[in-house]
């Protein structure tokens, strides 16, 4: 009995496993949980994004921003590429030949300012007309991340400081 609860376990983790490579979320599979933030890579396949380095070394995070918290503190390594996730498809795309869409009306990932990567032109400009924000590269989307540094760091500190307080019982 307790050899087939043990066939049984292994076969339903390989068949999710099989599953996440068959929708090409090989990434979230290696890397699941954001090494800056802790949140679960796969919940927000639509924005996260996997650099590689140029010494072979590789860090999946849940956002641009996060993104961004890397790329200052590991200034010596070159990326070698940047993949972001399609906001439609969630497959990863070059995250440099990407159509990015910054700002609108829908919340950001770690952000007050959206920034959202499209593979095709029109699925951007088809957001924009629906939700608002501005067509942009990967570099203007990487800057207006940097320039909401700050606000973005102070906001995330103070959901974390409610969302603790509320965990310890105050009100």
């Amino acid at each position: 009995m307790m050899k087939r609860q043990i066939l049984s376990v292994l076969l339903v983790t390989s068949l999710l496993f099989i599953a996440g490579v068959a929708f090409g979320h090989e990434d979230c599979q290696t890397q699941p949980k954001c090494k800056y933030c802790g949140m679960d890579r796969e919940k927000f396949d639509f924005s996260r994004m996997l650099v590689e380095y140029d010494d072979g070394t590789m860090l999946g995070t849940c956002s641009i921003h996060c993104l961004a918290v890397d790329l200052a503190l590991n200034i010596d390594k070159t990326p070698r590429s940047i993949q972001v996730g399609d906001y439609n498809t969630k497959t990863l795309i070059d995250a440099e030949k990407a159509f990015w869409v910054v700002g609108g009306n829908k919340p950001g990932v770690m952000t007050k300012q959206a920034k959202w990567a499209f593979e095709k032109k029109e699925d951007a400009e088809k957001y924009i007309q629906e939700n608002g924000g501005s067509l942009a590269s990967f570099d203007d989307a990487m800057k207006a991340t940097y320039e909401g540094m700050y606000a973005d760091t102070k906001m995330i500190r103070e959901k974390r400081k409610a969302m603790k307080m509320q965990g310890a019982g105050h009100k």
